[in-house]
């Protein structure tokens, strides 16, 4: 499946745990590598299969400041960026006010695929068209 995402991480202090994600490493789950970019990172991706594992890896990551860690993420089909930041020790998906997630089910077992990050919508579209009003 081909579906081009940008990811962009934002954290303090962290240069040291970004530093080896801006080299290409193939014994990562997920393969590429981040860019610095001013106060963050930031990569593109042009194959799901490309990052998948990404926040599960990201997670894993011994973050000075667990609290500061922002991952912005913009899928082909989404409206806008998703917003993920550390609870708990995960990354986990902020709602974002007027948007919904939404997931493809599997025409033949009607589950949700764990790895389908799903299409980031806006709901405050009054026509339904991509490009609202």
């Amino acid at each position: 499946m081909s579906r081009i995402a940008e990811v962009i991480v934002l954290a303090s202090r962290a240069e040291e745990i970004m530093e080896p994600l801006t080299r290409p490493d193939p014994n990562r789950t997920w393969s590429g590598q981040f860019a610095a970019a001013g106060h963050g990172w930031v990569t593109e991706f042009v194959r799901r299969s490309h990052w998948v594992g990404l926040v599960q890896h990201l997670e894993s990551q011994p973050w000075p400041s667990p609290h500061s860690v922002q991952v912005l993420i913009h899928d082909e089909e989404d409206d806008c960026f998703g917003l993920w930041m550390m609870h708990d020790g995960r990354l986990v998906e902020v709602p974002l006010p007027r948007t919904s997630r939404y997931f493809w089910r599997d025409h033949y077992t009607g589950e949700v695929d764990p790895d389908c990050p799903g299409i980031l919508m806006r709901t405050d579209k009054s026509d339904g068209s991509p490009e609202g009003d």
